[in-house]
């Protein structure tokens, strides 16, 4: 399995979007501040939405699409199934 997921800093804060395909182990990283980069220097580390694919192709052509679109989109498709932007890591049980 492979994964998209987006990550933010706070709730209307810096948004970054990803792909992985140990979805648990990477957020950890972003939490732990384990690899330098973006999402360490804006303290991007909390889990809002995340998506399967079964592949890596599939999960690196939905990552780009989405890193395509303007941050109102992404805010909607977030809280299409997370309204109050949840931190959905703690509940992981992939």
């Amino acid at each position: 399995m492979f994964y998209v997921y987006l990550l933010t800093s706070k709730p209307y804060g810096t948004l970054y979007v990803g792909t992985t395909s140990d979805l648990v182990r990477r957020v950890w990283e972003h939490k732990n501040k384990i690899v330098p980069g973006f999402t360490k220097r804006y303290r991007v580390d909390r889990l809002l939405w995340f998506e399967v694919h079964e592949s890596a192709a599939a999960a690196l052509r939905r990552e780009k699409q989405i890193k395509e679109w303007k941050r109102d989109w992404k805010i909607n498709l977030l809280e299409r199934d997370n309204r109050h932007w949840v931190d959905l890591y703690p509940g992981l049980r992939l």
